[in-house]
């Protein structure tokens, strides 16, 4: 699919968690349990690779004086909120279409994405032509990671204005095995250079991490 057709049935769930449910609380202690949790939203029978067929992409808000925290998931398919605990959470679903249709070059907006911002290393050994070896892939932050940020939004169709870089916090349990992942909140103001780049970014996700909610590009008008 391209990304204007993908962009017709993308959908964007915006759900308010509850704090007393043992669920939630669960998966706000541990990435590992939270994936899962997104995962039961999407279709059966996807085979290999399901969550990048359902398009599953998603992000934890914090909590604010006002609101709780907040779960945003994005997918190319309706989600089945029936699979949820019935003390999850509040749930609402929009059309994320008119967004996708309304992006033009030079139109200004706003964005938010949760980033694995990183890169890959080799050591001084191993920097030859023709070498098959895999770097090392070491987090990225402050100065840096705004750097990474700049360059794979220019690649996705933005042009910066602002940004600021946050860390934020990976949870997991102590002695989970699997990697570790640096992730940093990217907020600030664009411009659209490339509306089908910016399409094809916000629909797919950005960089790595993207079953432990890095990678979901939201924007709105600025």
């Amino acid at each position: 699919m391209t990304a204007t057709q993908d962009s017709t049935t993308a959908t964007l769930t915006r759900i308010r968690l509850n704090r007393r449910s043992t669920t939630v609380r669960r998966d706000l202690a541990d990435a590992t349990q939270l994936h899962k949790t997104v995962m039961r939203l999407a279709p059966d029978h996807l085979g290999d690779s399901p969550r990048q067929k359902a398009g599953l992409l998603f992000r934890l808000e914090p909590a604010t004086d006002h609101t709780p925290p907040t779960l945003l998931i994005q997918s190319h398919h309706m989600p089945d909120l029936t699979r949820l605990p019935d003390t999850y959470g509040t749930a609402e679903t929009r059309n994320l279409a008119p967004m996708f249709h309304a992006l033009t070059p030079g139109q200004r907006v706003r964005f938010r994405i949760t980033a694995n911002a990183s890169a890959s290393r080799l050591a001084p050994e191993d920097r030859h032509p023709g070498s098959k070896k895999r770097g090392t892939v070491t987090p990225l932050h402050g100065e840096q990671a705004l750097t990474w940020w700049h360059r794979r939004a220019t690649a996705a169709g933005l042009t910066v204005i602002t940004a600021d870089a946050t860390p934020i916090r990976f949870p997991r349990r102590s002695k989970e095995p699997g990697p570790l992942h640096a992730l940093t909140r990217f907020d600030g103001t664009a411009v659209v250079s490339d509306p089908e780049e910016l399409s094809h970014a916000v629909l797919h996700g950005i960089g790595r991490g993207k079953p432990y909610g890095a990678g979901l590009l939201s924007l709105a008008p600025a």
